[in-house]
């Protein structure tokens, strides 16, 4: 997925109420711009932070920057956007580049499964069960190379993995998708030190039947893209 704008680089000055983050830009401009990521962020939003944001020039907008990367000294990414995950995976679930998923013909996006409750995809095909996927952006490193989810208290995230295990009690397949937005990870694993609730929900969902899969990314100034299968840790 590329960037609709080319990205400028800035340097972080402090992010607050979630979704606000003051930067400057090269040419020594303070700017505010949007920040796309509701979590904690633990470790990506630290003062002189690297960072790279996408213009805008839509006059609807206040804000004229959405921060789109991190960019760490040794060269790595990653992004912050948690809403570009679920674009990235409709586009290779399209394109059946997913080994693991390409045997679908329909991929339907944000499926009412209950009342007021949406699962992200829905894949159908002939001889083959529904097939539910709920997406995770990933973008935690407390250990070299072993990426974490969550990195804060979810309880949005806890009532998505109980509606998965709900869906594959009734004989559907359920998945819970990672898309790692790192360069620099190879892991995943779940941090129960941050959420037991949500680590002792998602043992439970195992045992259930819903199945995890976790993915890399491949990140730079111009685009982010489905990277490799990687290794999850339980």
């Amino acid at each position: 997925m590329q960037f609709q704008t080319p990205l400028i680089p800035a340097n972080l000055k402090k992010r607050y109420k979630r979704f606000l983050a003051d930067c400057i830009l090269d040419n020594g401009q303070q700017i505010t711009a949007h920040c796309p990521n509701p979590g904690s962020m633990i470790g990506l939003a630290e003062p002189n932070t690297r960072i790279w944001l996408e213009p805008n020039y839509n006059p609807k907008k206040k804000l004229k920057f959405g921060w789109r990367l991190v960019e760490h000294l040794n060269g790595h990414f990653t992004g912050v956007d948690t809403t570009i995950p679920n674009r990235i995976l409709r586009h290779a679930l399209e394109a059946h580049s997913i080994p693991q998923l390409n045997q679908y013909d329909s991929v339907q996006p944000e499926i009412k499964v209950n009342k007021g409750s949406r699962i992200d995809f829905l894949l159908t095909a002939k001889k083959q069960p529904n097939t539910y996927i709920e997406v995770k952006s990933v973008t935690l490193m407390r250990q070299k190379g072993m990426a974490e989810f969550p990195d804060a208290v979810t309880e949005r995230g806890t009532r998505h993995l109980q509606e998965l295990e709900r869906i594959s009690n009734q004989g559907h397949r359920a998945i819970l998708f990672f898309l790692v937005q790192r360069t620099d990870c190879r892991h995943l694993t779940i941090a129960d030190d941050i959420d037991q609730i949500y680590a002792h929900t998602l043992k439970q969902a195992q045992t259930a039947g819903v199945e995890i899969l976790a993915y890399g990314s491949q990140i730079n100034s111009k685009e982010i893209t489905l990277g490799t299968k990687i290794d999850f840790i339980n």
